[in-house]
């Protein structure tokens, strides 16, 4: 709640606590409550009413900006199951929200007479007593149709818990009981409601004394509320700390002005994060008008703290390894890259693939080829420099970068050599995995980094092409980038040649592959590209993808995938096995995203077929959202307004801007499939996955696991609640005849 309405709230709450401990008029009271809520909610359309329950009738008590002729028509009404908004929460004793009166059953035999009050909308909430008695009902109008936000509907529920003691009090007053006994329940009553605030609250003065605590159990205070009440900060928390909230204190009162900060106090002997808001309060004390003080809003933040600092973690260094991730590596290579230009020095890139690495995987499991990259990283770090840089890239893939080898490239070639042979010195040693060893060895590829060769992409690439000259050499040995020789770049251009050829044969097909809720419904799909090749057979969208975005090529495939899921979905339609919640997701690639053209491409393909914006699902990485954030967001923004959602896909594996997260319009987080591969561990892997949903639902965004390949797996998931889950255990990607069949056979099984 921000500071502003709590300061208001805080105000109110005295004010009505104040009112009903006297013993004023219930009329004068609930009058008080319409009026305070009014303002708090800083809604000028809206207006309160509060109606008594005698019998099963409802009586007009308070209404001070309502028509008083609709007031009079309404007083004495019948409560009932379609009796307007108030009726009908007395009768249920539930809260009934209506956000347009005029459409609404249940005004059908009011409607007339509300509208002619200017009255649009009306949300109503029952008046509980504690005894669990409905005393009346509490009911917000507008003047246009409108729906409750969250932070409404808190307040209503705060003033109805008021309203709900003035009209107990009133009922106790009416038995002859006394003021004084009066005031002490009342004042209980506010005891256990502010106990039950999430967030602590305390008064300060502007010497640090505590004057109130509210909304908190002593589990989130220094002391307890008993040793701290009356006392001094300096008298009761270490100097350090208090140093600091005296230092918050007196910005506050001499900015007047809110501020929002972050804190860390050991509590209990834990250290637990706090986020802080403080606001300036005048004449809080009427005995002592020229004393300042200040409303302090604490939020333990511990938990989520943690979380983002785990994926944060995840978002630059590799979870099976511990080693910096191609993120990092990359935001290194490109700060160094920089600060080269501004000298003679030189360094290198190192690019190192293991040879036949595949035969480990293939014969033991990806757990034993897991333990071998375990294994060789710790034994890299051995023999590479304190300020040198080891990564892992991916797979069996590992990045040096050695930020300095020589003043000439003369001298950078021999050192580069000598590091090279000290790397391939550590596969000597043969690698055990259980009683069985391996004998291993590696091909390296070197690029060295100066004035001249200073772009980033640039030295990964050429790293990249020298290494696979090593391949070409049988393994187990070292190139340097020679850009005379251009053999990958050749076949890259006859591969985009072949692309060319091939979408005008159209020979790419989407294939698809079913998303599926943890209650066994279909929810959705995802859209993968093939290549029907007519001498290759099925070629998988990482051989060609790459080559196809480099040449431009990408747009023209992903419209091939996006008319081949209009198909889809009208088909589906058109046996009625879909509902409107159902999407099918499609990948857009970085240069698709960044491109003005994207938005009228997808319009003019979908278009064509009649399908709706919103059966498609917009599939982007993380690492797209990490550079120009505000041009991102309008770009999301802009495909949002026309229907599209996002998911974000192989979440935890690139750049999670957890702080820009909750401003993408992202309805989806994809589970990377190395994250589900380690759920049964009961280790960092569950806790990564479980960290992850979690994420999610804070902040209300559904979350799909990707890779679910074994029953244990879908099993575990369904515990902990994820959205939907995909993987070759539920079906792998078909093509489309399939895909209908399969569809049409699983509806049938769970119908």
């Amino acid at each position: 709640m921000e500071t502003a309405r709590l300061k208001k709230l805080l105000s109110h709450q005295q004010d009505i606590l104040s009112k009903i401990a006297l013993g004023l008029p219930l009329s004068d009271v609930l009058e008080e409550i319409c009026l305070s809520i009014e303002e708090v909610i800083d809604e000028k359309s809206a207006r309160c009413s509060i109606l008594t329950l005698v019998g099963d009738q409802l009586f007009h008590c308070a209404a001070p900006n309502i028509d008083d002729k609709y007031c009079k028509a309404i007083n004495g009404v019948h409560i009932g199951p379609s009796s307007g908004s108030c009726g009908t929460a007395a009768f249920s004793g539930k809260r009934v929200i209506v956000q347009d009166i005029e459409v609404s059953p249940l005004w059908k035999d009011y409607k007339g007479l509300a509208l002619s009050s200017g009255l649009k909308s009306c949300w109503s909430t029952p008046i509980i007593s504690t005894q669990s008695q409905i005393l009346g009902t509490f009911a917000i109008y507008h003047d246009k149709p409108k729906a409750p936000s969250v932070l409404e509907l808190e307040l209503i529920d705060y003033f109805v818990h008021f309203s709900s003691i003035a009209l107990e009090k009133n009922a106790e007053l009416l038995k002859g009981r006394q003021l004084l006994t009066d005031l002490e329940q009342s004042n209980e009553k506010f005891e256990a409601f502010t106990k039950v605030m999430p967030d602590l609250t305390l008064i300060l003065s502007e010497s640090g004394v505590y004057t109130d605590i509210y909304g908190s159990s002593d589990k989130l205070l220094y002391n307890s509320q008993k040793e701290l009440m009356n006392k001094k900060v300096n008298d009761v928390m270490p100097k350090k700390d208090a140093k600091s909230i005296m230092a918050v204190i007196d910005k506050t009162l001499e900015t007047n002005d809110v501020q929002v900060f972050e804190y860390e106090l050991e509590i209990n002997g834990q250290m637990m994060t706090f986020e802080g808001r403080t606001a300036p309060i005048e004449h809080y004390q009427s005995d002592k008008p020229f004393q300042r003080h200040i409303v302090w809003v604490a939020r333990d933040v511990t938990v989520r703290k943690k979380a983002e600092k785990e994926v944060e973690r995840l978002a630059f260094y590799d979870p099976l390894t511990g080693l910096p991730n191609r993120r990092m590596l990359n935001d290194k290579l490109t700060a160094y890259a920089d600060k080269i230009k501004l000298t003679n020095k030189t360094g290198a890139l190192l690019f190192l693939d293991l040879d036949n690495f595949k035969r480990i995987n293939d014969s033991l499991g990806h757990s034993a080829g897991d333990e071998v990259l375990v294994e060789l990283s710790n034994r890299l770090s051995s023999v590479i420099g304190k300020s040198d840089t080891l990564a892992r890239a991916g797979g069996d893939e590992f990045i040096i970068l050695l930020e300095y080898v020589g003043d000439d490239n003369e001298q950078a070639i021999i050192e580069s050599e000598i590091v090279a042979k000290k790397l391939q010195s550590v596969f000597n040693e043969k690698f055990e995995v259980g009683k069985l060893a391996f004998q291993v060895t590696c091909s390296i590829g070197i690029c060295l980094i100066d004035k001249i060769n200073s772009i980033t992409d640039n030295i990964l690439k050429f790293a990249d092409t020298a290494m696979y000259r090593s391949k070409i050499k049988r393994g187990n040995s070292c190139s340097f980038y020679d850009p005379e020789l251009q053999t990958l770049l050749q076949n890259q251009a006859e591969l985009e040649t072949d692309i060319v050829r091939a979408i005008s044969c159209d020979e790419f097909c989407a294939h698809f592959q079913p998303q599926i809720n943890t209650q066994g419904k279909v929810v959705g799909a995802e859209a993968l590209i093939r290549w029907n090749h007519p001498d290759k057979g099925l070629i998988a969208p990482n051989e060609f993808i790459p080559i196809a975005e480099q040449y431009g090529l990408i747009q023209t495939l992903q419209n091939t995938v996006l008319r081949d899921i209009c198909i889809l979905i009208n088909e589906l339609n058109g046996f009625d096995a879909i509902d409107e919640s159902f999407n099918i997701s499609i990948n857009i690639s970085q240069c698709q995203f960044n491109s003005v053209t994207l938005k009228n491409e997808l319009l003019t393909v979908i278009n064509g077929y009649g399908v709706k914006p919103s059966r498609v699902k917009l599939e982007i990485t993380e690492s797209m959202l990490s550079g120009d954030i505000e041009s991102a967001i309008q770009q999301m923004e802009d495909l949002k307004r026309h229907g599209f959602v996002f998911s974000i896909d192989d979440f935890g594996t690139g750049y999670s801007c957890l702080t820009h997260l909750s401003s993408f319009p992202v309805k989806e987080l994809k589970i990377d499939k190395s994250f589900i591969d380690k759920i049964l561990d009961g280790g960092i892997g569950f806790s990564i996955v479980e960290t992850i949903i979690n994420l999610g639902k804070s902040l209300n965004i559904s979350v799909v696991a990707e890779g679910v390949e074994k029953l244990e797996q879908l099993e575990m998931l369904k515990k902990i609640d994820v959205n939907a889950m995909q993987g070759y255990f539920l079906s792998k990607p078909m093509a489309h005849g399939d895909y209908l069949q399969w569809h049409k056979e699983h509806l049938k099984e769970n119908t």
